[in-house]
C-alpha cells in the first residue's frame, strides 16, 4: 500500500450565526461541546466581517443560522452572515461544511406563479453552494421539492414528533380531529392523524390572491368538525391571517376546541393579536425562529435543539439521519 496514513481523529466544530444565539447554545449543550468563538462585526456601511478564533483546517464544520427578522437585522442580513461564515470556513480549509437552516428562507417562492417571477428558494440553494456548503440541513421545508434545488445531500428533518409528543401529553386523543389549513397540507395532516391514534381529518379550503401577499379570498371547511377537539396544523405561520381565520371558521362549524400547532412561528405584523383573539386554546410552535411569549396569552414554544443535535451527531458519525424520524434506516 502506497501513501501515508494519518492518525488524526475526526474533529467536529459547531458554529452559530448571530440571529439566534440561544438555539446555538442549546444545540451545543446537547452535543456536549461549545460554539466555536468568532469575531463578527457590522461596518458602518452595512458590510459584514467574520473571523474565527480557532483553526478549522480539516474539521467537520456545522454552521447554524436562523433566518428571521429579529432585533439587530432582517433575514437578508442573516443570510449574508451565514454565507460569509461558510466562505471563511472554505478558505480556512475545513474538510466538510454543513449549513444548518432550521427555517429555510424564501421557501414560499419555490415556483413561478406567473411570468417574470423569480424562484428565490432555488437561488438560496445556489448561493449556499457557491459559498462552499457541502450539505444542507433544514426543518419542515415548505415544499419537498426544495430538496432538489441543492446539488448535494439535503437532510430534511421533521418537527412533528416534537409537537405530537407534546399534544399527546397534554390533550386527550379520543375526540381529536386533525385539520389542515389548506388542501396542499393534507398529506402532512394525514401523518399527524396516524401518529395521534388514527384521528379523523378535515381541511379548510382557501383561495389565495395572486396579487396581494398573505391575503386569503375565501374559506370553507371540508369534513366534519362538529363537537371535535381540532388540532390545526401547518409548517409556518406568518401574519396569522390564514390560521386565525381557519380557527374562527372551525368554531363556527361547531368545533369543541381548537389548538394550533406549527413548526415555524414567523409571527409577522399583527400575528400575535390575531392568534390571541381567534379562539384557539393554545398556539404551539418551536424555536427554529427566536420566540418570546411576552404579550401572548396562549403561546407555547418547544425546543428543536435536541432534534438538531441528534441530526448533527448522526452526520458526524456517518450514521442514518432517517432513523431519527422514521425509526428505520
Amino acid at each position: 500500500m502506497t501513501g501515508k496514513i494519518a492518525m488524526n481523529q475526526k474533529n467536529m466544530m459547531v458554529f452559530n450565526g448571530r440571529s439566534h444565539p440561544d438555539l446555538g447554545e442549546a444545540v451545543a449543550k446537547e452535543l456536549g461541546t461549545k460554539i466555536t468563538p468568532m469575531r463578527a462585526e457590522d461596518f458602518a456601511n452595512g458590510e459584514i466581517f467574520v473571523r474565527f478564533e480557532e483553526s478549522v483546517r480539516g474539521a467537520d464544520c456545522f454552521v447554524m443560522q436562523s433566518h428571521a427578522t429579529v432585533e439587530g437585522g432582517d433575514l437578508n442580513k442573516w443570510l449574508m452572515d451565514q454565507l460569509i461564515m461558510i466562505d471563511a470556513l472554505k478558505r480556512g480549509s475545513a474538510k466538510r461544511i454543513t449549513a444548518i437552516l432550521p427555517f429555510y428562507p424564501y421557501a414560499r417562492q419555490d415556483k413561478k406563479h406567473r411570468g417574470r417571477e423569480p424562484i428565490s428558494a432555488r437561488l438560496i440553494s445556489d448561493l449556499l453552494q457557491s459559498a462552499g456548503a457541502d450539505r444542507l440541513v433544514s426543518v419542515d421545508l415548505h415544499t419537498d421539492q426544495i430538496q432538489g434545488f441543492f446539488d448535494g445531500p439535503v437532510d430534511h428533518m421533521h418537527a412533528m414528533p416534537v409537537l405530537t409528543d407534546y399534544i399527546k401529553e397534554n390533550y386527550p386523543t379520543e375526540n381529536m380531529c386533525i385539520v389542515s389549513p389548506d388542501a396542499g397540507r393534507v398529506k402532512v395532516a394525514e401523518k399527524w392523524a396516524n401518529v395521534l391514534g388514527g384521528a379523523p381529518m378535515a381541511f379548510v379550503h382557501k383561495t389565495r390572491s395572486v396579487d396581494v401577499a398573505n391575503e386569503v379570498v375565501a374559506n370553507r371547511v371540508v369534513g366534519d368538525v362538529s363537537g371535535k377537539d381540532c388540532i390545526l396544523v401547518d409548517d409556518m405561520i406568518d401574519t396569522g391571517g390564514t390560521i386565525a381565520g381557519a380557527a374562527k371558521i372551525l368554531k363556527d362549524e361547531g368545533a369543541k376546541s381548537v389548538v394550533v400547532a406549527c413548526t415555524h412561528g414567523v409571527f409577522s405584523g399583527q400575528a400575535r393579536e390575531k392568534l390571541s383573539n381567534c379562539g384557539a386554546e393554545e398556539v404551539i410552535t418551536t424555536d427554529t425562529i427566536p420566540q418570546s411569549t411576552e404579550g401572548w396569552d396562549n403561546l407555547t414554544v418547544l425546543s428543536i435543539a435536541p432534534l438538531l443535535a441528534r441530526t448533527i451527531n448522526e452526520i458526524f458519525e456517518n450514521g442514518s439521519v432517517t432513523t431519527l424520524f422514521e425509526g428505520s434506516a
